[in-house]
């Protein structure tokens, strides 16, 4: 066998580490095994749903992919309020977001209907919508805007909550500051109602209801108690004027990062994490109301809606100049 010098076995060895590192290369490029860690933003608690929901998909997803992707979930609005959080997914700076479809809505026109008053006739309808094909149709259409929408998590229905009087009929509502989210729809649905929109980032609502830059609020039952608005707004009316969902987005910038295999990977986590999620939620809203009751608050289920419903006639009109919205909203009440 012929002996080889210094110079040549360090020729080879160069040679050698070379095609390993191509091969190697080569492999991740065709798997997707590029290791990364992906940040998930949400502004709720560390024990809320859609938080033990995020780290379930995360779990889901380093498992699948032999742990190369990991996902570290930023709760508590430590990446920002909803608004700011959106911004910074949709630039890429961060990879997934859970939000509410309302505030997307600014966004992705899509979102708007979903978030449109008195549109679900109950929290079945809504989940019979978003588990069939108009819920893969919407979430299909994120993608101009720089989102790829992954599933939706339930949200509840919100209601109306103030510490001033009980609200019973829409004149109880006159002259009412109530915070909505960063939205022009809640903004609009609130002044149908007779009341005054104060528009306001989810963080600071408490601070307003203490200080009386607001009356109240509306929400839904796990947001109003672990907030502790409950303590600050004592009547909570079961006005039940949007069952708006949740829904997890990924930035295009990071969706685009993957190979198809891990997209897959991803979609599939996601949508585990969304029935995950409802199982959660519907403990965390009977606890909730449980919680609510017991430290006293004045909870009005007595009452009419169908005012409350004729008052949102002007935002329907004007939804309906849009033919695809008048469309799908069209599609959404026929579905039974």
């Amino acid at each position: 066998m012929p002996v080889l010098n210094r110079a040549e076995l360090s020729r080879t060895g160069v040679i050698f580490v070379a095609l390993l590192l191509a091969a190697v290369s080569m492999s991740m490029r065709a798997t997707g095994a590029a290791a990364r860690e992906f940040r998930a933003a949400d502004t709720q608690t560390e024990d809320y749903p859609t938080v033990q929901a995020l780290r379930y998909m995360g779990a889901l997803i380093a498992e699948r992919s032999g742990g190369r992707h990991e996902i570290k979930v930023f709760h508590s609005r430590q990446l920002g309020e909803e608004k700011e959080t959106i911004e910074q997914t949709r630039a890429g700076a961060i990879d997934l977001n859970r939000t509410n479809v309302a505030l997307i809505g600014n966004f992705v026109p899509a979102m708007n209907v979903l978030a449109m008053p008195f549109l679900f006739r109950s929290i079945e309808h809504m989940q019979k919508v978003l588990d069939g094909p108009i819920g893969s149709e919407i979430l299909d259409s994120f993608e101009p805007y720089g989102f790829v929408g992954l599933a939706f998590y339930d949200s509840g229905a919100r209601s109306i909550y103030n510490g001033v009087r009980p609200v019973r009929s829409l004149t109880d509502l006159k002259g009412l500051r109530i915070r909505v989210q960063q939205s022009e729809l809640m903004s609009q649905m609130i002044r149908a109602l007779g009341a005054e929109p104060v528009e306001l980032p989810y963080g600071q609502v408490l601070t307003g209801l203490a200080n009386h830059l607001i009356d109240g609020a509306e929400n839904n039952w796990p947001s109003f108690v672990t907030t502790d608005h409950y303590k600050l707004a004592g009547h909570y009316t079961l006005t039940e004027h949007t069952m708006s969902p949740e829904v997890l987005v990924i930035s295009l910038k990071a969706w685009q990062s993957l190979s198809p295999d891990d997209q897959k990977i991803f979609r599939e986590a996601a949508q585990r994490s969304s029935r995950f999620m409802r199982e959660k939620w519907r403990d965390l809203e009977e606890q909730s109301q449980r919680k609510a009751q017991d430290a006293g608050v004045t909870i009005i289920r007595d009452i009419d809606r169908e005012p409350f419903e004729d008052a949102m006639a002007p935002i329907y009109a004007k939804a309906a100049r849009d033919p695809a919205a008048a469309a799908l909203i069209e599609r959404i009440r026929k579905v039974e």
